[in-house]
C-alpha cells in the first residue's frame, strides 16, 4: 500500500522543465526490499512497476522492466552475500536508483537523451540523499508492523 501511495505522488501537478522529484515508489520498495529481503518475492517488481507506470507517465512497461531487473539483481545479491550493513544497502540502493532513472530516460527517447544525462543529476542526487531517511521511516514502520 505504501508503494502505491508513494507512486501516486509522482502524479502531482508539479510543472518543471527537468525532473526533480525522486521516484518515491522506487525508494520505498527498495527500502522494504533491502530491510526485509524475504518480505517481497522476486516477481513483485512486475505489478509494482505496473502501478508506477500508470501514475508516472513513463511509457507503459518501462518501470515494469526496470523494477523487475532490479528485483532480480537484488535477489542475486541476497543469495551471494552473507550479510550486509547500512552502507552497503545505501550503495546498492544508489546503483539501483541510477539504473532505473537513466534506464527510464533512455527508454523514453534513446537518440536525443543519450547526450542529456546531466539533466537527471539533481533527481539522482536528491533520490540518493533521500534514501536513508526513507529507509529509516520504513524500518520504523516495519518494527511497528512486527511488534503489533
Amino acid at each position: 500500500m505504501t508503494v502505491v501511495i508513494a507512486s501516486m505522488i509522482t502524479a502531482l501537478p508539479i510543472i518543471t522543465d527537468y525532473p526533480i522529484l525522486p521516484p518515491l515508489g522506487l525508494l520505498v520498495i527498495l527500502a522494504w526490499r533491502l530491510i526485509r529481503p524475504g518480505y517481497w518475492p522476486v516477481w513483485a517488481g512486475f505489478p509494482l512497476g505496473l502501478v508506477d507506470d500508470i501514475f508516472s507517465g513513463q511509457p507503459f512497461g518501462s518501470a515494469v522492466f526496470l523494477w523487475s531487473v532490479v528485483f532480480i539483481l537484488l535477489e542475486a545479491i541476497d543469495r551471494k552475500a552473507v550479510s550486509r550493513d547500512y552502507w552497503q544497502d545505501w550503495l546498492i540502493a544508489s546503483v539501483a536508483i541510477i539504473f532505473v532513472l537513466i534506464g527510464g530516460m533512455l527508454i523514453v527517447d534513446f537518440q536525443s537523451n543519450i547526450l542529456r544525462l546531466d539533466l537527471l543529476l539533481p533527481q539522482i542526487l536528491l533520490s540518493i540523499l533521500l534514501y536513508p531517511f526513507l529507509a529509516r521511516l520504513i524500518g520504523a514502520i516495519d518494527n511497528w508492523r512486527v511488534a503489533s
